[in-house]
């Protein structure tokens, strides 16, 4: 299916443990552009949150959002340091020993000394918080796509319904060629027929004259590409999937037969249809900018 480059993503998990918030957003960008704006505790999972975004993602500049409340971060851990304590009160048996006097040292005022007692954060554990947050994103990627798919129908509906309107003036032109040629011929018969009287007229002049502005104007090359650059748009979008940049190159060409096609115009309705082809090229190149 087609998608737009636009879109949009949300999801929530929570649990006894956090609450993670995933939220994303996108518009059109030549090349994929992910930036990522998370607390700094989850700076360790950036490359496998790339990663996982890339496998729903091919284009587009999108911005991802993550919240992450931790319901554990009052769960402290009260550590004792054994060993520093035994340190401290050999310092002062000896100090005791030394100066002769009472060694009056209580296991309250020892737990006072620095670093005997000290308040810690519980671990995290990792492969248990990526699994969370994995969660989150694959739902906000899956909504992010839903929105995506969404917009794309809307493009290529718009689009199709364009490239018919571009077809209705190609068929014009191409009905209209040779009647302008014809009218050419019958205009500069009644011209050499006013100069030259009752003269008999040189047919193969005529013909001459004739077949040299029939291929000034011919355009049925031009024609039959710019036929088929709309058939080739047309099923790349009915087929759908990544086709942004070879829409777009596409439609480059089609503007290329247009101008061509004005260039050569000698005739003000044919003109007007070839400016009405280049505009509506033009809006379908800017329609083609939003599709991954």
């Amino acid at each position: 299916m087609l998608k737009s480059m636009t879109g949009f993503g949300r999801s929530e998990i929570v649990n006894e443990y956090q609450k993670i918030t995933v939220e994303m957003k996108a518009v059109n960008h030549r090349y994929c552009d992910i930036n990522i704006k998370m607390p700094k505790k989850l700076s360790i999972f950036e490359a496998g949150i790339r990663n996982l975004l890339k496998t729903y993602i091919q284009r587009g500049k999108v911005d991802v959002f993550i919240n992450y409340e931790d319901y554990t971060e009052n769960n402290m851990v009260l550590k004792y340091n054994e060993e520093l304590a035994g340190e401290y009160l050999q310092v002062l048996k000896r100090m005791s020993e030394k100066f002769g006097i009472e060694n009056d040292v209580k296991t309250s005022s020892l737990s006072r000394y620095p670093d005997v007692l000290s308040l810690e954060e519980q671990s995290v554990d990792t492969d248990e918080l990526w699994s969370v947050l994995e969660e989150a994103l694959n739902k906000a990627c899956e909504q992010f796509v839903e929105t995506r798919l969404a917009e794309g129908e809307h493009l290529k509906n718009d689009l199709i319904s364009k490239l018919d309107g571009m077809l209705v003036d190609v068929d014009y032109i191409e009905k209209r060629s040779p009647e302008i040629l014809t009218e050419h011929r019958q205009r500069l018969e009644a011209k050499v027929k006013e100069l030259l009287g009752d003269s008999t007229i040189d047919e193969s002049r005529i013909v001459t004259e004739t077949t040299i502005f029939a291929d000034k104007i011919c355009v049925d090359e031009e024609i039959v590409r710019l036929r088929s650059h709309i058939a080739s748009t047309r099923n790349a979008l009915i087929a759908g999937g990544s086709i942004g940049r070879k829409l777009d190159f596409i439609a480059q060409e089609m503007n290329r037969e247009a101008n061509t096609i004005l260039s050569k115009a000698n005739d003000l309705e044919v003109a007007n249809r070839a400016i009405n082809l280049k505009t509506e090229i033009e809006k379908v190149r800017e329609q083609i900018q939003n599709i991954e």
